[in-house]
């Protein structure tokens, strides 16, 4: 996927969940931030990020906040980009050779899934879930407790259970991963119905992905600990 008009600036604060100050072409700017995680070990001040500048000149905000350099790595930061490059990826035959099908935002149960698909006489669901957390090259999910999340891994269950494929796909938005796991020690709920998915036969994928400040895009597979 393709961001335009990308601009470097200087993170300084970030007073809420969605906005952020940030300092562009020497101006202190009030912008948007893609993402409503915690991204605590991102956004510290004096960290380098890059911004999209939007294109409706009707919005409160002239930028939106898509990238963090942590270190010597990229991390794109864009909540949305997540399914958007799992699409891509998919249509190019990487999550399952055949597809004849792949409909976003499909509703089952209880809960709307990413994406539905279907292969011939296959037939199943995916939740996607964007992964921006890493700790010495070992990616983790979630930042902050997700009982919604916990809800999706039942519903797959569930899935899969009544003749569905079911799957969970991490989207690491980032390179140079040793490993994917689920961050037990901010949600052990989360880790353990991971575990329990599994088991249940829901594939559990994990791919990193290559970022630059204009685009994202899927790398490969990285290993998955539960």
């Amino acid at each position: 996927m393709q961001y335009h008009s990308v601009k470097k600036g200087i993170f300084h604060t970030r007073p809420n969940r969605f906005i952020a100050h940030v300092e562009v072409d020497g101006a202190m700017e009030v912008v948007h931030v893609k993402n409503t995680g915690r991204c605590r070990e991102l956004l510290v001040p004096g960290a380098v990020v890059y911004l999209e500048e939007g294109r409706n000149p009707a919005r409160k905000t002239k930028y939106d906040l898509i990238a963090v350099e942590k270190g010597d790595m990229l991390v794109n930061m864009d909540a949305q980009a997540p399914n958007k490059v799992f699409q891509e990826w998919a249509e190019e035959g990487g999550f399952l050779p055949g597809l004849t099908l792949l409909r976003p935002e499909t509703t089952w149960g209880g809960s709307r899934f990413d994406f539905y698909w279907e292969a011939g006489e296959r037939r199943g669901f995916v939740e996607v879930k964007g992964v921006t957390l890493e700790d010495d090259g070992h990616a983790r999910f979630p930042d902050a407790p997700t009982e919604r999340g916990v809800k999706h891994l039942e519903e797959l269950i569930r899935c899969q259970a009544e003749g569905y494929e079911a799957a969970v796909c991490f989207v690491i938005q980032m390179a140079g991963m040793k490993d994917f796991a689920p961050n037990d020690v901010t949600h052990p709920a989360f880790g353990a119905a991971l575990r329990k998915a599994a088991q249940a036969g829901v594939r559990v994928l994990a791919q990193e992905c290559r970022v630059t400040p204009e685009t994202l895009t899927m790398a490969g597979p990285v290993a998955v600990r539960l």
